[in-house]
């Protein structure tokens, strides 16, 4: 059986690898143009029966130069204004990308791992967005049995609110296979037929019976809100600095301003030009932080920094569009009968944990609550393995608070690891535990700002690649990080900035410490407004997966694990899918 299995997971990754080349092919036609020093990106995509042919910047042009005038002025992703030829553009360009381990085509590349089909017009009246309870899914020539290792395909047609048939792609749906009594599910692989339907890939890994569910997430209106407020409204969550420093006649001086990002464009060019601002550069990231100047106290008196607001500039429609997130659609309700096979009922896989594996879709499934892994051969850890497992290793966590989660799992898992008080703001640590008797520290600290936290020191604030770049790394340090829902409201090109920073950095700590263990842990599901939609994350999560494609780092993959599974939707997964998670995570680090 689990030959069975296994083959046929293979021919269904090789099927859809083979669908997704041929659907590149006839969607997607790239060819980089270098006019003068911006380099443009012709994208070809189907939408309903015709080519639109859209001529768009690419990231890494947008990323990298801004063209102000005739003069070739250009600001560079530091912020530094330069002034140079268009032949010496070209050279830059690659120089800057070289210098990251990047080069302009691998770059390049990313536009068509970010595709997202959009509307071929521009859609005002709601009713003629895709409608939740008017859209349905059939489930295609379905049987009375199937056995385990099969699979079956799901149609979903997409409708507007007055019942007529879409007839463009750009819809955010998320699908599951599931059975309740058996606390089972698994995620299925939505594809876009750019004409109004969508596919659907279910194996069937289980014994039993099975329910198809696809939720609407968000209609391909919603996800053009969404891009637009990305684009031009990335200000719409904002940061406080708090400066101090001695007044006259020995009192204490206070002030709190804003502070965010500094970026050229995407509405973070709002906090003001000049003079405006304090700018903080960090020299090894070349990210600039900046506030607002104070009125009364220098620039260097910034001590704090915390989470500042929301700005809400949704209009009416897309208000509108918004709310029809997130929702159930109506299709077969019949139950999939799953038999045994002839050969052994045995799921999963027997392949060691290792570096660079690739992740399958579905990448495992859900069965009584214990998640069975389709990437490598993962182990259930009691707290005597556990212990066992970290005897001896230096843990570092960097990240956000669903990071924070595994720094907490641990601490309650393993009663000899015993947190210290280091007195500092819970939620941006540093946090630290040790276990004394089998040799373990922990560390967990935040990723640096943007951080939406409560009043934390700015000192402790610091960036991951900096962080990895202080590590010497070796057979017993473990690196795991995250990045994803604190920047799901910021241009693309900044977050791919600050991945491929943390890329350089990962890749010298493999240079001279080959052993270390590094784990990344994708993005998971959670968030489904304007500030935080799945749909942004799910481009965060793109973009982290192609940056580390070719780098010896474990994959974790929460996104299928939290996206099937039948808890309520959070962004902070519950303690069933955070025990899952550590088990995968134990494995890489004691395959056995």
């Amino acid at each position: 059986m689990l030959n069975m299995i296994t083959q046929n997971k293979m021919e269904l990754e090789t099927r859809r690898q083979h669908f997704h080349s041929e659907r590149s092919c006839l969607r997607l036609f790239f060819t980089g143009l270098c006019l003068g020093i911006v380099c443009f990106l012709v994208v070809w995509s189907y939408m309903g029966n015709g080519k639109k042919k859209q001529s768009t910047p690419s990231i890494l042009s947008q990323h990298f130069a801004r063209l102000h005038n005739s003069t070739n002025t250009i600001t560079s992703p530091a912020n530094n204004v330069l002034i140079i030829s268009s032949e010496e553009s070209e050279s830059l360009i690659k120089s800057f990308y070289s210098e990251l381990g990047i080069s302009p085509d691998r770059y390049s590349s990313l536009q068509q791992v970010l595709f997202w089909a959009e509307p071929d017009r521009s859609v005002t009246p709601v009713s003629l967005s895709t409608s939740p309870a008017h859209s349905t899914f059939t489930i295609q020539d379905l049987r009375e049995s199937y056995q385990i290792g099969e699979e079956i395909f799901v149609t979903v047609h997409a409708r507007d609110f007055n019942n007529k048939p879409k007839h463009y792609g750009g819809d955010f749906f998320q699908a599951k296979l599931f059975l309740s009594k058996s606390k089972a599910s698994v995620f299925g692989e939505v594809v876009d037929q750019l004409n109004g339907s969508y596919s659907v890939r279910f194996l069937l890994p289980w014994v039993g019976e099975a329910q198809v569910a696809v939720r609407l997430i968000h209609s391909s209106e919603a996800v053009q809100v969404l891009r637009r407020h990305r684009d031009t409204d990335s200000d719409r969550v904002f940061f406080k600095g708090y400066y101090e420093g001695p007044g006259p006649n020995g009192t204490r001086l206070s002030e709190v301003v804003k502070c965010n990002v500094k970026w050229d464009k995407n509405g973070l060019e709002r906090m003001g030009t000049g003079d405006c601002c304090c700018e903080y550069k960090d020299s090894r990231t070349g990210e600039t932080w900046r506030c607002q100047r104070p009125k009364s106290l220098p620039c260097s008196a910034l001590i704090y920094h915390s989470m500042g607001g929301y700005i809400n500039r949704l209009t009416k429609v897309e208000t509108m569009l918004m709310k029809q997130t997130n929702k159930g659609i109506n299709g077969e309700k019949s139950i999939i009968k799953i038999l045994p096979s002839n050969a052994s009922e045995s799921t999963g896989v027997t392949k060691k944990c290792r570096p660079a594996l690739h992740t399958p879709v579905p990448a495992g499934f859900y069965l009584n609550d214990v998640w069975t892994s389709f990437v490598c051969s993962t182990r259930h850890f009691t707290m005597q393995t556990t212990t066992r497992c970290l005897k001896d290793k230096h843990i570092y966590m960097m990240g956000d608070s669903t990071m924070r989660q595994w720094f907490e799992f641990f601490v309650k898992a393993v009663p000899t690891l015993k947190q210290m008080n280091l007195h500092v703001q819970y939620q941006a640590g540093p946090l630290i535990a040790v276990d004394v008797e089998n040799n373990i520290d922990l560390h967990w600290r935040a990723h640096g700002v943007p951080l939406r936290c409560r009043k934390t020191s700015v000192a402790n604030l610091h960036y991951i690649s900096n962080e990895i770049d202080d590590l010497a790394g070796g057979p017993h340090t473990v690196i795991v990080f995250n990045l994803g829902p604190h920047f799901t409201t910021y241009p693309l090109d900044f977050f791919t900035h600050r991945v491929l920073r943390i890329r350089k950095a990962i890749l010298a700590l493999l240079q001279r410490a080959p052993e270390t263990i590094i784990v990344i842990k994708t993005v998971n599901t959670g968030y489904k407004d304007v500030f935080g939609s799945d749909w942004y994350s799910l481009q965060l999560d793109r973009i982290l997966r192609w940056a580390f494609q070719d780098v010896g780092v474990y994959i974790l993959d929460v996104w299928q694990m939290t996206a099937c599974h039948y808890s309520k939707e959070n962004i902070h997964p519950g303690p069933v899918v955070i025990k899952n998670e550590m088990d995968i995570f134990l494995s890489f680090i004691c395959p056995e």
